[in-house]
């Protein structure tokens, strides 16, 4: 068991410290302006669309100003579907401007990213944002652990539970089995009490400080996923009257009824009240059985339902039914792979487990497997949508990866099954018979140095009786006769003393026979040890079932850590949507901006031209040029000229002379693309009536 759970943590921390930042769920996949682009006049909000709903606060979305001092009026708000927008002040100077967001996606995951656009022209920025990705960091690693200690709590609990109630009842009075149910308790209500302290700080601003401000806590109640960890701590509580249920009335009825059934059947008719008697009791079990049964069902499913109503399966398509199926498709991996551990424990640490036990495991195991596989087959239908998305996705490689996992646990399974069906009936039948001889020949020894050591002490206390029952005869034969009448008398004082002398002798002897009770109890104690281990190891059966379930076990740390990377990936299909619009929104509104430097060769000829063509795409187009000098000052020269070519279609170069409309700004309007493709785009800049300058620069348009 030890062994089982390094292993567990080491494969946890090998792959949550290399993991990068949980993925977000929502993208970004338009604004208003757009990024990069150059407008004329300071609008009046910024406003951004998502391929998902999303979740704002305040400061959710920020407009910087070149100095970097904040221009919007306070928090965002949602304009319409999945579009959301925050108003600006007005007059607002000319220059580049930061957009910077944090939102929370409708699946419960961070989302962030910033862009500029500029007004009037671009400018210098003092604007610095950091490196780090909502989810990162100290914080972000920590809520990743937690999250795979969650999930792996309750696949114990309810696993190990649902094993002892429907494979193996007499397991609910071993402790190590019960160590392991309450573990996975343990483990998920302290998971999920730091999940819900982490919470604030993980959508935040990430720092580790702020864990515990009871100001984000509060915000974090009031969300689907603040919502969702308190209802799972609830449910918690009734899982832990579950548990002292299980292992404790539970397990006190069978040791009453076991007293009654040696007490029934005492009388005349003691064979029908023993029948009847046994009944009554069979009844009783039944019906905590059935109670248990229809209460762990009911827990086990509101746990599950914390994890679907606030994760993948609460967004996107079909949530409707996606919600029930994640539902059974965790308490399916909770069955198979929770019992498979309580097995495991079962087959190491408990003196014996029956092959009827392991059999009807082996059913449910086998019905949990094609539950796992229709579910899953569902879930990866909704969420990667596209078999290009299984290799050009993270969400589908990863997916790739649990297939092959799962593939190789079905394999392993099968061997067991294969050993499980091998099984005698009465497990401990053929082990017994060998380890027996040895076994007994080591209580024979014991036993009979024991009983040396006895037959020793007795010799012993004997031969002091004998000389003092001597001693006393001598004594009396040695008096007068006349003094026959005293020594009658004081024959009874004499007898009362040599009656004390022998309880005095009784203490040292009653002690001694305590001493050799306890030695020979922990004798006994540790030859039945022996004969239980000796029994176990001697089974080939049993022991090749065990190798084949710790196998499963090794495979299925694996397999959690994988499928918990899976639950903070952003899905296939959202992925390539939001590429998708991406991509269509960048070519029917997305700016082309060039800066191409010159040099016309005569005094005062250094600048650079700043082009830009929006939408860039077949058609019309609004073109800019901003000719600067080289310390970023607006450059008064008196011509700028444009042309396009694309060489490879023989078209051009298309002549454009666009408009003075301001010191250094020159624009066009409807300029034609004919087609896309990669353009050459050439700009000559004349700085006096001789010098001018011709530079060019390819581009992709359309």
């Amino acid at each position: 068991m030890g062994t089982l759970l390094l292993l567990v943590l080491a494969v946890a921390g090998a792959l949550l410290a290399g993991a990068a930042p949980v993925s977000a769920h929502a993208a970004l996949t338009g604004s208003d302006p757009a990024q990069g682009a150059v407008v004329d006049k300071a609008p009046a909000q910024v406003s951004l669309t998502f391929s998902e709903k999303v979740a704002l606060s305040d400061g959710s979305v920020r407009v910087l100003d070149p100095s970097g001092k904040r221009v919007d009026t306070g928090k965002a708000s949602n304009l319409s579907g999945t579009t959301y927008g925050v108003k600006l002040h007005s007059g607002l100077p000319d220059g580049t401007f930061t957009v910077s967001y944090q939102v929370v996606s409708a699946d419960s995951h961070p989302v962030s990213g910033a862009f500029t656009f500029s007004i009037g022209a671009p400018s210098t920025t003092s604007v610095s944002l950091s490196d780090q990705t909502a989810g990162g960091g100290v914080v972000g690693g920590l809520y990743g652990f937690g999250r795979y200690v969650s999930y792996a709590g309750f696949i114990l609990m309810v696993g190990g539970g649902a094993f002892v109630l429907a494979c193996w009842q007499r397991g609910a009075a071993v402790r190590a089995v019960q160590r392991l149910v309450v573990s996975g308790w343990v483990a998920l209500t302290s998971a999920t009490l730091t999940l819900l302290l982490l919470r604030g700080s993980y959508t935040g601003s990430g720092k580790v400080g702020d864990i515990f401000d009871l100001t984000l806590l509060g915000q974090v109640l009031q969300t689907k996923a603040g919502a969702a960890l308190v209802s799972r701590l609830l449910l918690l509580a009734a899982a832990a009257l579950f548990i002292a249920v299980l292992f404790g009335a539970y397990v006190k009825r069978d040791a009453e009824n076991a007293d009654a059934a040696g007490a029934d059947g005492e009388g005349e008719d003691g064979e029908t009240e023993k029948s009847g008697s046994d009944a009554d009791r069979a009844a009783e079990k039944k019906d905590l059985t059935f109670g248990l049964a229809i209460g762990g069902t009911v827990v086990a499913a509101g746990l599950a339902a914390s994890w679907a109503m606030a994760e993948h399966a609460s967004t996107g398509i079909q949530a409707g039914l996606a919600m029930p199926v994640d539902v059974l498709h965790l308490l399916a991996v909770a069955l198979w792979l929770g019992g498979l551990t309580a097995l495991l424990v079962a087959l190491y640490r408990a003196p014996s487990i029956e092959a009827a036990a392991v059999r009807r495991f082996s059913r449910v195991a086998f019905a949990s497997v094609v539950a796992l596989t229709v579910t899953g087959l569902y879930q990866s239908w909704r969420q990667v949508g596209s078999w290009s998305a299984l290799t050009d996705t993270t969400y589908g490689q990863l997916l790739l990866v649990k297939v092959g996992l799962v593939a190789v646990l079905v394999g392993i399974a099968w061997i067991s099954r294969r050993w499980t069906a091998q099984l005698p009936e009465t497990p401990e039948a053929t082990a017994t018979a060998t380890a027996e001889t040895a076994v007994t020949a080591e209580a024979t020894d014991a036993t009979d140095a024991t009983d040396a050591t006895d037959a020793t002490d007795a010799t012993d206390t004997t031969e002091t009786a004998d000389a003092e029952e001597k001693q006393r005869a001598e004594v009396a034969a040695g008096a007068s006769p006349a003094a026959g009448a005293s020594s009658r008398a004081a024959a009874s004082p004499g007898s009362h003393a040599s009656d004390a002398s022998d309880a005095s002798s009784k203490g040292p002897e009653d002690a001694g026979d305590s001493r050799r009770a306890a030695q020979l109890a922990r004798q006994r104690a540790a030859v039945a040890t022996a004969r239980q281990k000796r029994i176990r190891a001697a089974d080939p059966l049993r022991s090749g079932l065990r190798r084949s379930v710790l196998a499963e076990a090794g495979v299925t740390v694996v397999l959690l850590a994988v499928t918990t990377a899976l639950t903070s990936t952003e899905p296939g299909r959202t992925e390539e949507a939001a590429k998708a619009v991406t991509a269509s929104a960048s070519q029917r509104s997305g700016p082309l901006s060039l800066t191409i430097p010159f040099d016309t060769g005569g005094q005062d000829g250094k600048g650079t031209a700043r082009l830009t063509l929006d939408p860039a795409r077949v058609g019309g187009n609004e073109m800019h040029v901003f000719v600067t000098r080289p310390n970023g000052k607006a450059f008064d020269v008196p011509e700028v000229k444009v042309s396009f070519t694309l060489d490879a279609k023989d078209i051009g170069p298309l002549p454009v002379v666009p408009d003075r409309i301001a010191t250094g700004h020159w624009t066009a309007s409807g300029v034609q693309i004919p087609m896309a493709g990669d353009w050459k785009i050439t700009v000559t800049v004349r700085t006096s009536d001789i010098d001018q300058a011709t530079v060019n620069k390819n581009a992709k348009i359309g």
